[in-house]
C-alpha cells in the first residue's frame, strides 16, 4: 500500500505539474512518498480531483507537440477552511516526514520589504485568537509542530517551494516569529529542533483554460476535470537537510546542495524579474501571451539587455553558465505552446516586487551601476497598478494591495513625479531606502513619464534599443 510521507500545503497548477511529478517517478522504486494535498482557500480543486481517484494529466507542450502523462502521486486532498483539525490530524501522522508548500508569496503573510511576519495580516490576527484551529500558513505549520511536540513524535521538515529570496530561512524565521506570540517554547522548538530545507523550483505553469481541459480529454479518451500544462523544462534545487528521511529526489532528476541561495537568486532575478517586466509591459501593450510579447523584436531585446547587462553582473552561481541559462529563458519565453497570460503573471505584483527586481535594483546601486531597464520594469508596475490601461479601459489588478495601490494612483493622477512618489511611499514593497535614493527615483520616474506620454510599445521600443 502506498503510504503518504510527504503532506503539501497549496495543490495548485505549479505543484501538480512540478513536485507532483518528481514523486510520481519516486513512488514506482519508494512507495512511502505518496502527497497528502491540502488547499487553503477552495473546494475546487478536491472537487475536481476526487471523481477521478486524484489522477490528473500533465500536458508538456512545446511547438506543435503535446505529450500526455497521468501522474498518480497525490493521494487525497484536504480543504483547510471545510477541516482544518483533519488536515491537522494529516501533518501530525509519524509517517509524514516532510510537509512542502506552494502558497505563492502572499501565503507567507510576511512583509515583503522585510521578510519579516505581518502580524497584523487578517489570517495570523485570526490564528492569534484561535491557535488551534488555524487557517494560515505561517499558523498551520506551528500548530503541527506543537501537537507533534507535545506527542513526542519527531518534526517533519518543512520544504518551501515558493518564489521567496532564501526560502528555507525566511520561511524559518517566519514561522519561528509566529510562533514567539503563541508560547516562547515551541518558538524555541521550532528555532533549535525543526529543519528548514530550501528550494530553487522552476518549471513555467499557465493557467489551465477551457479548451485545454477539453483538448485533453479528447486526446486521453476521457474526461480530465483539472489537467494542467507545462513545458518540457523542469528544474528542482533542494537543500540537503532532512534530519528524518527523504526520497531520493536525486534519482529522479532534483538537484541535492548545501546551499541553494545562488541558485534561487539566479531563478528570482533572472526568468521572474524578466517575466514580471515582460507582464506588465506586455499587457499595456496589448499582448495577452509572454510568447506573443517576445516576438516583438523590441519586447526581445530589452530582456535580453536586462538579464545581460542589469541582472547577471549581480550574480555568482558555482557551476552555472549564466550566458547559456539566459539563451534557454529567452527559449522557453518563445515557446508560443504555452500560452501564459500576461495578466497570469501580473498577478500579486506588490508581493514579488522585492524579490524579483528590487533585491537587484539594491545590488546594482551599490555598486554604482545603472539600473535603467530594471527601473522600466518598476515603473510598469506602478503604471499597471493605477487600474486603467492605455486606452482608458479598466484593468483586472489581482493583488492583496490593489484597492489601495488604484486609490494611490487615482490621487497622484499622471503626473510622473507624483505618482512615482506615491507609490515609492508604501514601505511593505519598497522599504524605506529607495525612496531616499535619487539614483533609484530620477530613472523610475524617467521611465514612468515615458509610459504615461508615450505608451508601453513605444517607450520599450526606445529602450530596447538602448535610448532612455
Amino acid at each position: 500500500m502506498t503510504a503518504a510521507g510527504i503532506v503539501h500545503l497549496g495543490v495548485g497548477a505549479f505543484h501538480r505539474a512540478h513536485q507532483a511529478v518528481y514523486l510520481d517517478d519516486i513512488l514506482a522504486d519508494d512507495p512511502q512518498w505518496a502527497i497528502v494535498g491540502a488547499s487553503l482557500r477552495r473546494a475546487d480543486m478536491r472537487d475536481a480531483l476526487a471523481a477521478q481517484d486524484n489522477l490528473f494529466t500533465v500536458a508538456i507542450r512545446s511547438g506543435d507537440e503535446t505529450k500526455l502523462r497521468v501522474v498518480g502521486s497525490l493521494k487525497t486532498i484536504y480543504v483547510a477552511p471545510e477541516d482544518p483539525e483533519a488536515l491537522l490530524t494529516a501533518m501530525c501522522d509519524p509517517a509524514v516526514r516532510i510537509v512542502s508548500m506552494t502558497v505563492t508569496e502572499k501565503g507567507y503573510c510576511h512583509d515583503p520589504a522585510t521578510g519579516d511576519l505581518d502580524p497584523a495580516h487578517p489570517d495570523v490576527a485570526a490564528d492569534l485568537v484561535r491557535p488551534r484551529a488555524p487557517i494560515s500558513t505561517p499558523g498551520l505549520l506551528a500548530e503541527a509542530l506543537r501537537r507533534r511536540r507535545e506527542a513526542k513524535i519527531v518534526p517533519f521538515t518543512v520544504m518551501p517551494c515558493d518564489n521567496l529570496p532564501e526560502n528555507g530561512p525566511t520561511v524559518h524565521r517566519i514561522v519561528a516569529q509566529y510562533a514567539a506570540l503563541i508560547d516562547g517554547g515551541l518558538a524555541r522548538f521550532v528555532e533549535n529542533d525543526v529543519a528548514f530545507a530550501g528550494t530553487m523550483v522552476d518549471r513555467i505553469v499557465p493557467a489551465t483554460s477551457e479548451a485545454d481541459i477539453a483538448e485533453i480529454s479528447a486526446k486521453l479518451g476521457v474526461e480530465d476535470a483539472w489537467p494542467v500544462m507545462t513545458e518540457p523544462f523542469t528544474q528542482w534545487v533542494i537543500e540537503d537537510r532532512f534530519p528524518t528521511g527523504r526520497p531520493d529526489f536525486a534519482a529522479v532528476g532534483a538537484e541535492m546542495v548545501g546551499d541553494v541561495e545562488p541558485f534561487e537568486r539566479m531563478k528570482l532575478r533572472m526568468l521572474n524579474g524578466s517575466h514580471s517586466t515582460l507582464a506588465y509591459l506586455g499587457y499595456l501593450a496589448g499582448y495577452e501571451t509572454v510568447a506573443q510579447t517576445m516576438a516583438a523584436p523590441d519586447f526581445a531585446r530589452l530582456i535580453m539587455g536586462l538579464m545581460t547587462e542589469e541582472v547577471m553582473p549581480t550574480l555568482d552561481v558555482p557551476g552555472a553558465d549564466l550566458g547559456a541559462y539566459r539563451d534557454a529563458l529567452v527559449r522557453r519565453f518563445n515557446n508560443p505552446a504555452l500560452k501564459h497570460r500576461t495578466w497570469q503573471i501580473a498577478m500579486d505584483g506588490s508581493q514579488k516586487l522585492p524579490q524579483r527586481l528590487l533585491g537587484t535594483v539594491r545590488d546594482r546601486l551599490g555598486a554604482g551601476a545603472p539600473i535603467d531597464r530594471l527601473a522600466l520594469g518598476v515603473a510598469a508596475w506602478m503604471r499597471y497598478v493605477t487600474a486603467v490601461d492605455e486606452k482608458g479601459a479598466a484593468i483586472d489588478v489581482r493583488d492583496p494591495m490593489a484597492d489601495r495601490l488604484k486609490a494611490i494612483g487615482e490621487v497622484a493622477g499622471r503626473d510622473p513625479e507624483k505618482l512615482a512618489a506615491a507609490y515609492l511611499g508604501v514601505e511593505e514593497i519598497f522599504g524605506r531606502d529607495l525612496a531616499a535614493s535619487d539614483d533609484f527615483v530620477r530613472p523610475v520616474v524617467a521611465a514612468l513619464a515615458a509610459l504615461l506620454d508615450r505608451g508601453a510599445a513605444a517607450t520599450v521600443s526606445q529602450y530596447g534599443r538602448g535610448g532612455h
